[in-house]
């Protein structure tokens, strides 16, 4: 907990953390975010249990689709494939998944897919950063489903807007879903469904600040706590006064169809 420690301490115990992966346990009972409704992980699990041959695209450290698979058990895809991009996650996923029979493959974020055309029935993502849509619908087959939970518009924007300041609108406006909704049926892909959900998140010290800024390294790039200490230091004694920094996130569910048999 933060309570008695000096701003110093706190800074580098959340400079100091492993970013590697997408293991969010650090920040239990320093920072919060609520969860999206339809509990993704979860509902991945009960795809995975019906399909043939699946694929995780920007798996991260593969911890989502480890969670997912625990959950489809018994029944699991005869083949399973995950992408990553970034060297380090590349190697814990494939820690994580290897036992699993996953084949991790490195593959850059905005590179094709490197597998055939209609391999897969099931392609699964958790945040992926760009939606690759043609890519997606190439690899599914007739018939198969891209089932993903994606980062919605203005997604923690209170934070961002705190050390960069307004944001222009077309900032705001990136990530929309119904712009994503077309580019997914200009690709040829069928939307079955797509929700959205706001969600509220609490910063309660600044060295989970630190940490998520060094971790999602996208809200504010180039982020170090050398060049935003005056900021870190201002937040802060604001928390400490005030309490937890309040934040929202944004992020909505993709059920899309290759259409065909």
């Amino acid at each position: 907990m933060a309570a008695n420690r000096s701003f110093e301490d706190l800074v580098a115990e959340g400079a100091a953390v492993p970013t590697e992966g997408w293991d969010f346990s650090w920040f239990e009972g320093r920072a919060t975010e609520a969860r999206p409704s339809w509990g993704y992980a979860r509902s991945a699990g009960e795809r995975l249990a019906r399909a043939e041959a699946a694929l995780d695209v920007q798996t991260g450290g593969g911890e989502v689709l480890d969670f997912a698979l625990a959950a489809a058990e018994p029944a699991r895809p005869a083949l399973l494939a995950a992408t990553e991009g970034w060297p380090p996650n590349v190697a814990k996923a494939t820690a994580l998944l290897r036992p699993r029979g996953v084949v991790v493959v490195a593959a850059a974020d905005d590179a094709p897919l490197p597998f055939a055309e209609a391999a897969f029935d099931l392609v699964l993502s958790r945040h992926p950063v760009v939606p690759h849509w043609k890519e997606i619908a190439r690899v599914l087959r007739p018939g198969g489903t891209y089932f993903a939970q994606h980062v919605g518009p203005a997604s923690v924007f209170e934070l961002v807007e705190y050390f960069l300041g307004p944001q222009p609108e077309t900032a705001r406006r990136g990530r929309d879903p119904e712009r994503e909704r077309a580019e997914a049926q200009a690709a040829g892909l069928e939307v079955v469904e797509l929700r959205a959900e706001r969600l509220r998140m609490e910063f309660r010290d600044i060295a989970a600040v630190v940490h998520f800024l060094r971790k999602v390294v996208w809200m504010v790039p180039g982020f170090t706590v050398e060049a935003y200490e005056p900021q870190l230091r201002a937040l802060h004694e604001r928390i400490e006064k005030e309490g937890p920094f309040v934040a929202h996130s944004t992020r909505h569910l993709f059920d899309a169809r290759r259409p065909g048999r």
